[in-house]
């Protein structure tokens, strides 16, 4: 059986593909190239398999083997979980994610520099003197001190954003919506290359940059992307971890939520034996 798509955020795509951070798993690209406006080689089965091949000192010499694999931008890994899997390619089953490559893409950094263009009061306001419309979400707070928020509450800040800073932002940065990579060094010539805490020096070495590259390659290769969301993993992960760590004191999270998953285990197990019990079997 293929592996068609393995749905995993940035880091654990890295994780897959064996590279070290500020490495692309879908390319064969580092953290320099990010802001290139092509699409580089990309990283297949063979071709990490070859690079494995190439490096000669022993896996277990864990400090000698981690270093030659630095010359390959590999993360130590020695045996792939896919090495025999048959159709099991990276360059395939690694495709770009619509919840952390789109939309947390515009939030963490599209958002960012408009708030720097606009203002950051003046950009609050804007949103919160918007008149409410069935099926789109009305900002009555400070969109600028959003934390630890779903892909909804970004797919919904996409519908208004455009509009209310092509106002305040200059032509060269209007044009750059259709022409990005043509027009970018405008963000950086206005000052507005911000992060979600602070300016980026170089703000090209953004590695979601260079992931908007592979979105036409994967589509060709397994269609429609947006159906491989982890907007729905990332709901599990709400109501299976975030809601118990609330429950906690603070302290020792990983023991705490293992101790609330298992009591909830044998709650279910005995509500069924329960149920079973009654049923007379």
């Amino acid at each position: 059986m293929p592996l068609a798509a393995y749905i995993v955020d940035t880091l654990e795509a890295c994780m897959l593909a064996y590279v070290h951070g500020k490495t692309s798993p879908f390319m064969m690209v580092s953290y320099l190239e990010f802001g290139n406006n092509f699409h580089h080689p990309e990283c297949t089965h063979s071709i990490t398999l070859n690079q494995l091949a190439n490096i000669q000192v022993d896996p277990n010499d864990l400090e000698g083997y981690f270093d030659a694999c630095t010359a390959y931008y590999l993360n130590g890994v020695d045996k792939p979980f896919w090495q025999d899997w048959s159709s099991a390619c990276p360059s395939v089953f690694l495709i770009p994610e619509a919840l952390h490559h789109w939309h947390k893409e515009l939030f963490d950094h599209d958002c960012q520099w408009c708030i720097v263009a606009v203002g950051v009061q003046e950009l609050d306001f804007q949103f919160s003197i918007l008149q409410s419309i069935t099926g789109y979400h009305h900002y009555s707070g400070r969109i600028s001190q959003l934390k630890q928020v779903m892909g909804r509450v970004h797919h919904n800040i996409q519908h208004y954003i455009v509009g209310l800073t092509v106002g305040a932002a200059p032509s060269s940065i209007n044009k750059s919506l259709l022409t990005f990579h043509t027009n970018k060094d405008a963000i950086m010539t206005l000052g507005t290359q911000m992060g979600m805490k602070k300016p980026i020096d170089n703000w090209f070495f953004i590695p979601k940059l260079e992931l908007m590259q592979s979105i036409t390659a994967s589509t060709c290769k397994v269609w429609a992307l947006i159906q491989r969301s982890a907007n729905a993993t990332e709901h599990t992960h709400v109501s299976k971890i975030k809601d118990p760590a609330r429950r906690t004191n603070n302290n020792d999270y990983d023991p705490q939520i293992c101790h609330h998953l298992d009591q909830q285990k044998k709650l279910q197990q005995f509500a069924i034996a329960m149920t079973l019990k009654r049923q007379g079997r």
